[in-house]
């Protein structure tokens, strides 16, 4: 299993396996580990079936017992059009299939609209755990803008089985604040009826692109999304993985720390990863990254690589959808087994 990781991860391989965080050491984080919801949530204010659902997903999949989590997320078909998301493997316009694809796959949870799961709910809510996405950025608006908006109510979640919530906040973007209102205001109630919730904690704003670069990705603005995203109860927190740094000093937007350029973060991914676990309450709140878009062939690449990075930080797993549903169903099974072979390793440890 170790050579296979070592083959895709190609000429980053010492570098990503071989790595010791200095700047935030692993000693000072809280680690992912499979008496998590005993020892870290259940100290937590949330009502104890929200433990109960923590624990269902923990408990579910390949990776059952590890602390860990492999989420099939299925959205995008309202986030990017069915057309775009849809084509390049057509079965995955019937929901069942995607459901299918996450329980074969050996996942924990399957994430995707309020209309998709709730048209296979009956048949499959009890034999896979279901996280329902309350809210989107609608494509069909022209112009486009960033804007996410409620697609259902959290009772409706509750009604068809889900052991939580999906929700995501444009960090940065006009509309931000009156996401975060909203946001917050479904995970109390998702909480009150004893679902997890997990908040995508995205940047969307064209100022976070400036001469000397794009910042949508800097440890230090995902970082502080991370942070807000916690503030409101998220349980999970899901972050793209940081590729740069510097967005404050680059955007000139809100208030950063010389400390936090020279000495809590260096270049290197699994430090910047390191300081996005640190701004999730330093692990306390467990950390999934993005598994990102599909690229055709380099895609297992990318995705065990992205797994290392989250693993090694301090993370608690993986949320990767389009590498694995835009190819054949088998290939999608094998890929999230690939993903899910970097959590069950245990010779690769935290940095």
């Amino acid at each position: 299993m170790k050579n296979d990781i070592i083959s895709l991860l190609g000429e980053e391989a010492e570098s990503l396996l071989g790595h010791q965080c200095q700047a935030i050491p692993k000693d000072s984080i809280i680690q992912p580990s499979p008496d998590y919801v005993d020892n870290i949530f259940s100290v937590t204010d949330r009502p104890a079936p929200v433990l109960r659902n923590y624990q269902s997903l923990l408990s579910a999949g390949r990776l059952s017992g590890t602390g860990y989590m492999s989420i099939l997320p299925v959205d995008q078909g309202i986030e990017h059009s069915a057309g775009a998301t849809f084509a390049p493997n057509p079965i995955y316009f019937d929901p069942q299939n995607i459901v299918e694809l996450a329980i074969e796959g050996g996942c924990n949870a399957v994430a995707s609209t309020l209309g998709g799961l709730g048209s296979v709910a009956r048949r499959y809510a009890h034999k896979i755990p279901f996280i329902v996405k309350l809210n989107h950025n609608d494509a069909m608006v022209y112009p486009s803008s960033y804007d996410q908006r409620l697609f259902g109510q959290v009772r409706q979640a509750y009604d068809m089985g889900a052991v939580g919530i999906g929700a995501t906040v444009y960090f940065g973007s006009e509309s931000s604040r009156r996401q975060l209102q909203e946001i917050s205001e479904a995970f109390q109630q998702a909480h009150e009826l004893g679902m997890v919730t997990i908040l995508w904690c995205y940047l969307r704003n064209d100022g976070f692109k400036t001469a000397d670069g794009d910042f949508h990705l800097a440890a230090d603005l995902t970082g502080q999304a991370n942070h807000l995203g916690v503030t409101i109860q998220a349980d999970i927190i899901k972050q793209k993985t940081a590729e740069t740094n510097g967005g404050f000093n680059a955007v000139k937007v809100g208030k950063t720390h010389p400390k936090v350029y020279g000495e809590l973060t260096t270049e290197h991914p699994i430090d910047l990863g390191r300081y996005q676990v640190a701004n999730c309450y330093m692990g306390r709140i467990g950390l999934i990254n993005s598994g990102g878009a599909s690229t055709g062939e380099g895609d297992f690449a990318e995705a065990v690589r992205t797994a290392v990075i989250n693993k090694r930080a301090g993370g608690m797993g993986l949320i990767s959808g389009r590498k694995a549903f835009q190819r054949p169903f088998a290939d999608g099974v094998n890929l999230l087994h690939t993903i899910q072979d970097v959590y069950l390793d245990k010779s690769i440890s935290i940095a």
